[in-house]
């Protein structure tokens, strides 16, 4: 293995700086786990390439010595889906971060893959547009991740996950060669192989510059900001804004578990009585804002809303969903750990299905604070616990196991945006038949025969899914006979 690892940096060495290479225990460290920091492991190499042209080098040589790859971006995943191996190359596309072009007549930005999410909207603020997919990390998260996870954020709602707001991509696939998908137009020839690569948790290949759509500014933007005493209440408000026709820009809930600790860091001025509250925002022409502001209102006070705000200006807009996009930081004050899930279910069961999370927060005596889409039904139960107690973080993954499980028992999926990654891949045995497994696994082989681009993440074997035992609760229903499927 040593003698291995040495020809290996002596041929990356060819290929890269010095400086862009990493190999001693100190230097990996930083890159042992992403934001499922649960699990770490140490690469065998750090490969930080400066040039499209050191990206084929290197996969060529990798490809030829069948050395595993796992890319990289910010390391803000919380799949596990950028967690090394011992024997792999982790290629980090950090040195790829600059926006090449901002087209305001066509409204889309050519970027590459290192760039953060944020620095789009940023970019384009001059001219008056913005780049909508907006996930609570992206200050820190990149664009790379974003496409690789498809990844969504508070305003997907209305405007899409990311697949939804890119429109072609370049890769890099194993053999090095370099591969155009998708077009700058609405529409491109051949096979959509674009929404393939979206979401494909780097299985497929290394993504080195995407095309993201841009959209104006719209006018006029307001927040409701609504408290309820239970969180059936504030569910039923979630379905009666959407039975009426309202798509608002974002639709969030949080509990009061949640609430308070958000409102403890970020003093955006949520009542922290409240068993829940919703933030509603509603965008657009200021004539049509005003009216669906005014609907919305009265449409959740129908459905027993204790206390409503409304932003008066931009600036309180921001305050409110300043509170919401800390909720994550903000609960990692109040717990040693917590052990975020990504499940989405059909909003119909939104009361149903968080009243059984709370009853197996009794089961498992482990606390979670709900944060969450209301509008698209993607839930992110935080589940807090402490690492350093023994047997704890097992009883965390078996109850965050038991909550995918109630997902898919009532018609939904195990993710809505962080990806599968190594977090969920046993429970791809239960969504999914042995024949659409197989399905799946064919179509990696198609893009990497010897399954060297990030190994044993998000695709299961079937041996593997033998040994979880789950072939056989293919629907999950007798998990939780009382809920009603979709």
């Amino acid at each position: 293995m040593e003698s291995s690892k040495s020809k290996l940096i002596t041929e990356l060495r060819l290929i890269v700086p010095s400086q862009c290479l990493l190999f001693e225990e100190e230097q990996l460290a930083p890159y042992e786990c992403d934001g499922l920091s649960a699990y770490r492991q140490l690469p065998m190499l750090v490969v930080l390439p400066e040039t499209i042209e050191q990206i084929q080098a290197i996969m060529k040589l990798c490809s030829q010595q069948n050395v595993p790859v796992i890319a990289r971006g910010a390391g803000t995943g919380l799949s596990g889906g950028a967690l090394p191996r011992p024997d792999s190359i982790l290629l980090s596309l950090a040195k790829f971060n600059k926006i090449k072009k901002i087209d305001r007549i066509n409204q889309i930005a050519v970027v590459e893959p290192g760039v953060r999410n944020i620095s789009i909207s940023e970019a384009a603020k001059e001219h008056n547009l913005y780049y909508a997919p907006d996930p609570s990390s992206q200050i820190a998260c990149t664009i790379g991740g974003n496409v690789a996870e498809n990844a969504g954020g508070v305003h997907c709602l209305k405007y899409g996950l990311t697949v939804h707001n890119i429109s072609s991509l370049k890769i890099i696939n194993i053999e090095g060669e370099l591969i155009s998908i998708g077009d700058s137009g609405l529409d491109s020839a051949g096979y959509d192989f674009l929404a393939l690569l979206t979401g494909s948790e780097g299985l497929l290949g290394i993504i080195i510059e995407i095309t993201v759509k841009l959209l104006v500014i719209p006018p006029k933007a307001t927040v409701l900001l609504a408290a309820f005493n239970s969180i059936e209440k504030a569910g039923a408000a979630v379905a009666n804004i959407i039975a009426a026709g309202i798509i608002p820009a974002g639709l969030e809930m949080m509990d009061q578990n949640a609430v308070r600790a958000a409102e403890a860091f970020a003093h955006a001025g949520y009542p922290t009585d409240a068993q829940a509250i919703l933030l509603c925002e509603l965008d657009g022409l200021a004539e049509e804002v005003d009216a669906l502001t005014d609907k919305s209102y009265k449409i959740l006070m129908a459905a027993d809303a204790v206390d409503i705000k409304i932003s008066r200006n931009d600036e309180e807009r921001l305050i409110f969903w300043k509170g919401r996009k800390a909720a994550f930081p903000a609960v990692g004050r109040i717990t040693p750990d917590y052990y975020c899930m990504d499940g989405t279910i059909p909003r119909k069961h939104l009361a149903k299905v968080l009243k059984e999370i709370s009853r197996l927060s009794d089961e498992y005596g482990l606390a979670v604070a709900n944060v969450f889409h209301a509008g698209d039904g993607n839930l992110h139960p935080l589940i807090l616990y402490d690492a350093n107690k023994p047997g704890e973080l097992e009883r965390t993954e078996e109850f965050g196991g038991k909550i995918l499980e109630l997902c898919i028992s009532v018609g939904g999926t195990i993710t809505g945006e962080h990806g599968v990654g190594i977090e969920k891949i046993d429970h791809m045995c239960i969504q999914f038949s042995k024949d659409e497994l197989e399905f799946f696994r064919k179509i990696k082989q198609v893009f990497d025969p010897n399954t060297l681009l990030n190994p044993g993440k998000a695709i299961p074997t079937l041996s593997r899914c033998a040994e979880f035992g789950a072939m056989h609760v293919h629907s999950g229903d007798e998990k939780f006979p009382e809920l009603e499927r979709f």
